[in-house]
């Protein structure tokens, strides 16, 4: 556990929502994620690890969910989760440093995309929690926002331990005779230090009869999860998933990511409750997906287009309500007649930004993108509620 750190945070109560931006490191295999078992082509070029129909669960007709991911399904089916297949960068390398670095950069822009928004937003903040890392470090994506921290857990942040009982309203006497703009920010820190020491204090039992799991990955979810309810003006958070990199024995190798991912998922949108959720959008992403054939080791090499999750968030998408007219965004084309990409690969035809786009205008509509995605055209590819 990082020792302790000493923060002041910004009295932000209630923000406009929070974006949690999840990152499945590896290159993650969008056909085994969101399986088009309605291509014949897939299961020719994959006779020992592809997943059969009978085992998927069923989305539009055309593409089936991972058995493993069961527990998305429901949000599927009641419309708040989009699914959106053939998603990537630009970045050609196949490499996971140069193409994790090219999408959390945004392109070849300085900085993160996600410390950019932040940065351009009109309500930009400069608390410590106006966004946070669950891990030892912060992401690329966050580099050059305003303030952010990486955390593991709720402990890091506070005043440390062993201090006076006249020590804080000596502190805030100071600050409510100090002038100009600092008294009413130091007044602000301290009430926000408050909130934070009794989230510590509390059990925090999950909501709604939410379980996570044992692993790092749910308890990164729970954290945020405290935050979030916590209303201490949280506006971005990002979690790791490690583990996708699936070039020998796919099936064994990916059974644990995968349930961990569905299980945190669905235990992370339980416990906050439809109408947090509704304002905390949930987005899943990956470097780079997998070459379409398999190989000789039963797994899959590196290749380019993968797939993307949305969930909560007030952003349109999912089955609509018992799985009835909801379609996987994606522009399809067969995988036995139509040429793929380089050594074997599935097209990126939906660019990650056209994706990310909508979401971060549902958080913050008067945010100019152009100054989070410079010198990138955006498409009209992504509806928003």
């Amino acid at each position: 556990m990082p020792p302790a750190l000493t923060t002041f945070l910004d009295d932000q109560q209630d923000s406009a929502g929070t974006l949690v931006v999840i990152f499945l490191r590896g290159g993650a295999d969008g056909l085994n994620l969101i399986v088009p078992h309605g291509d014949d082509g897939y299961y020719r070029a994959r006779p020992n690890i592809g997943i059969r129909r009978e085992q998927l669960l069923e989305l539009d007709g055309f593409f089936g969910l991972n058995p493993l991911l069961a527990p998305l399904h429901a949000w599927w089916q009641a419309g708040q989760l989009r699914l959106v297949h053939g998603t990537g960068s630009e970045d050609e390398t196949r490499s996971h440093f140069a193409a994790q670095d090219f999408m959390e950069h945004g392109g070849l822009a300085a900085g993160g995309w996600l410390g950019r928004f932040l940065r351009a937003r009109p309500d930009a903040a400069r608390s410590p929690l106006t966004a946070v890392a669950i891990g030892p470090h912060l992401p690329e994506s966050l580099r050059g926002a305003p303030s952010c921290a990486a955390i593991q857990s709720l402990d890091d942040f506070g005043l440390g331990e062993h201090l006076p009982a006249t020590f804080l309203p000596q502190l805030a006497a100071l600050y409510q005779a100090a002038p100009g703009l600092l008294g009413p920010a130091g007044q602000s820190a301290l009430a926000a230090l408050q909130r934070i020491d009794a989230l510590r204090q509390t059990a925090a039992a999950p909501e709604g009869g939410a379980s996570y799991g044992a692993d790092d990955f749910s308890a990164g979810l729970r954290q945020v999860a405290r935050l979030i309810k916590g209303r201490v003006g949280l506006q971005a958070a990002t979690l790791d998933l490690q583990g996708w990199d699936s070039h020998i024995t796919q099936a064994s190798l990916l059974a644990s990511p995968l349930q961990r991912l569905g299980q945190g998922l669905h235990a992370f949108a339980t416990d906050l409750g439809p109408a947090v959720l509704a304002r905390t959008p949930i987005v899943v992403l990956t470097e780079f997906g997998r070459r379409v054939a398999e190989n000789s080791a039963a797994g899959t090499d590196h290749g380019r287009g993968s797939a993307m999750f949305v969930l909560g968030g007030g952003v349109a998408g999912g089955g609509g309500g018992g799985g009835g007219g909801g379609k996987v965004q994606a522009d399809w084309a067969d995988l036995a007649t139509s040429p793929l990409v380089g050594p074997g690969d599935l097209p990126v035809r939906i660019n990650y930004r056209d994706v990310l786009a909508p979401v971060l205008l549902q958080q913050s509509p008067a945010v100019d993108l152009g100054k989070v995605f410079p010198g990138y055209r955006l498409q009209a590819t992504a509806p928003s509620a």
